[in-house]
This record gives C-alpha cells, structure tokens and sequence, in this order.
C-alpha cells in the first residue's frame, strides 16, 4: 500500500513529506521538507504555549490543512509520484500536556495538532487519519513518544542493543534491548533537542558553528541539569511549554550552553541503560557536526545516523506518521504502551473521508 506520511515538528520550520510503499518492508518513494512562508511559522509561533484567541487556532487549523495538501501536492509532482491510497497526518503540536493537571475542578491530561485532516482529504480526494496522539492520552498514556512503533520495526537485533535518538526540537530515545519484545522497549523525551538553539540562532546553528565559537556557562549548566526532569523515570515527556521562550528569558542560556545541555542530558539518559551497543540518530540535530561530536565524545556506544540503516534522517518521523496510518487503517494497535504509559494498545488517528 502507498501512504503519504506529514508532520512539522516542534521546531515549525516546514512541512516533512515522506511518501512510502508499505508491505512486508517499509520503502520510501520520495521525501521532502516544504519550508512554511514566514507569516506563518511567527502566527504558529505566537499560539504554540501561549495566551491567543480561538479564532486564530481554528484559522490556523484549516490554513495548516492546506498547507499540509499543497506540500505534498508538490512532492508528488517534483517526484512523478502518484497511486497514494490513504495519508498519515501528524499535523503541527501547538500544545502538548502529557502529565495531567488540575482543572477545572478534574485532572486532565491534553493534547492539541493543528492540520485540518478534513481539509486534506477533500484537497487530496484520499483519505486521511490524523489527530494520533489522543487515543493514547485517553487510554491513560502520555500521547508520546510515538516514534516506537516505528524504531522497533526498523532497529530490533536479536544480537545487538540499539537506541534510536531523534533530536528534533525535543529530543527523544527509543530503547531496544538485543532481542526484545515490543513490551520491553522504554522511550521518553530527554529534554531539549534543538528547540532552545533555534530560537537563539534562528532558523538554526548551521553545522553548530556558533556554538563551537563560545564557551560552555559552566555554573548555568549545573543549575539547569539539577532539574528532577532528567532524572524522572519514564514515561515522560517534554515541548515547548518547558524549553521555549520563556526558558530562554528566564535562563539566559547562550547558544553554547544550549548545545551541551542537549547533550549532556542525552547522554544522562543513554547512560542509565546497560546493554547497549549503538545509537542511532536522526532528525535535524542529526546535521549539526558540533553536537554529534559532542554526543560522540560523551557516549561509549557506536553513534552513527539512521542513514546508514536506508532511512533519511529528515524523513524518519514522516515515515512513521505513514506506517501508524497504515496500522491504524487496518484496526491494529500502533502505540507501544511500555513507552507511552497507556493502560493498553490501541489503534490511533481518527478517519477522514474525501
């Protein structure tokens, strides 16, 4: 079957496309990033965390629906792809609350992506799930990490231990020891991935250039590393609402800091699990030289990209919202709840028809 996959992450700077044939393996046909216009990354930017109004979430909901068509109308076309069946939709987290909180009188747990998937279907003419992270957060879990499912399928030894690392604007690991079962696998966010040195060097610290140039603040990285966050045990996870602007206007983290306390506290996580013999990157952060250099001098384990396991470091996520539309369009569970926390597996998204 071919499926489309589409996400923007945390760091809003576009729109990945991966387009994938999905049988007995996972092939991708064509990937793509679609850079958002700069209206509106700052309208996104400005609702993402933040005291806004209704009316510019749900314009910005429908808006991202078109957008969200059109890249991969675009895709398509500069790939001379064609024959996609359904889509995969992860849509652009503008807010993310795993943990619940008091209330209104309840606890609640929340989770909002915007991408109309309603909008999509009816621009594509295929159908499309979208909205994922809910039925996991309903089921008692914390709507992430997600990418399990995927890395399990992907990086699963019986002989070796891996991790897969994802640095996007959050950063997260998927544990998977030498020959274990979907419900032995641990995922969780680590921190920050490259949200804080994007905001400080926007649109990013190309190849770590700049951070390379500083010098670490020694006495601020001690501080922010004391934070029970990292030492939490999982699930758990993290987003803008900890590692945004208001982190930088109450730190007054520099660019430097930034890029070792990312990290540092990758390799505080990785560090907690024996066993393991490679970690596997992808994701923006994958490109940054300084910061794989610095992982490389902090780990002891094997550090190489998913490329060299065929998948495209930018086009891993995209690939993953494909593969759980595909699961979830069959009736088949496609969290992992060992990773998530859910009480159980469920089937994710919700069906859109054109």
């Amino acid at each position: 079957m071919r499926v489309a996959g589409l996400i923007s992450g945390t760091s809003v700077d576009g729109i990945d496309v991966a387009i994938v044939d999905i049988g007995e393996q996972i092939r991708t046909v064509a990937h793509e990033t679609i850079a958002y216009p700069p209206a509106v990354r700052s309208a996104i930017l400005s609702v993402s965390n933040a005291y806004t109004q209704t009316a510019d979430i749900a314009r910005l909901n429908f808006l991202v629906g078109e957008l969200f068509a059109e890249a991969l109308a675009a895709v398509c076309a500069a790939h001379s792809v064609d024959s996609i069946e359904l889509i995969g939709s992860h849509g652009q987290t503008i807010f993310h609350e795993g943990d619940a909180v008091d209330y209104a009188g309840r606890r609640v747990a929340s989770t909002l992506q915007i991408g109309e998937g309603a909008v999509i279907a009816e621009r594509t003419g295929i159908p499309t799930i979208s909205d994922f992270r809910v039925a996991d957060i309903a089921a008692g879990g914390k709507g992430a990490p997600l990418a399990p499912f995927l890395d399990y399928r992907l990086f699963r030894s019986d002989a070796i231990g891996r991790i897969a690392l994802n640095i996007g604007g959050i950063a997260n690991i998927t544990v998977i020891p030498a020959g274990a079962a979907p419900d032995q696998v641990v995922a969780f966010d680590t921190g920050p991935g490259n949200m804080i040195m994007d905001a400080l060097t926007p649109p990013f610290d190309r190849d770590g250039e700049k951070a390379r140039a500083g010098r670490v603040n020694e006495a601020l990285l001690e501080q922010l590393l004391a934070d029970p966050f990292f030492r939490r045990r999982p699930p758990k996870t993290a987003g803008r609402e900890q590692y945004g602007a208001e982190f930088i206007k109450r730190t007054g983290i520099d660019i430097t800091t930034a890029a070792e306390l990312t990290a540092r506290t990758i390799a505080l996580a990785v560090s907690r699990f024996s066993g393991i013999d490679e970690v596997i990157v992808s994701g923006g952060g994958a490109h940054n030289r300084y910061l794989m250099e610095r992982l490389r001098a902090l780990l002891k384990q094997r550090v190489v990209t998913s490329a060299e396991y065929g998948v495209d470091v930018d086009a891993k996520e995209a690939v993953l919202f494909a593969v759980l539309a595909y699961e979830s369009f069959h009736g088949r569970p496609c969290n992992l709840p060992s990773a998530t926390g859910a009480r159980r597996a469920v089937a994710l998204g919700k069906l859109s028809r054109p």
